[in-house]
């Protein structure tokens, strides 16, 4: 399963969140990308006060804060 990490360069809990993902994604079966909010305005619209995000593919969100325990939770509801 692919999955964005949307954040933006600066963004300390950006830095805090992709050092979770990057940490569990192997085990989780998950393929990340970074997302660049700033390469959008529609995205800078849509997450510019609530970054970082987790996207799936399918569109499913998980909104920081997040750990481990729940990045595990959400990626078996996907």
């Amino acid at each position: 399963m692919n999955i964005q990490l949307l954040g933006t360069a600066g963004c300390h809990l950006c830095d805090v969140a992709e050092k979770i993902v990057r940490r569990m994604a192997p085990d989780l079966g998950f393929k990340f990308e970074k997302l660049d909010i700033a390469s959008s305005d529609a995205l800078v619209e849509q997450y510019g006060m609530v970054i970082p995000v987790l996207r799936s593919d399918s569109g499913q969100e998980l909104f920081w804060p997040f750990d481990e325990e729940q990045l595990f939770a959400w990626s078996k509801s996907l």
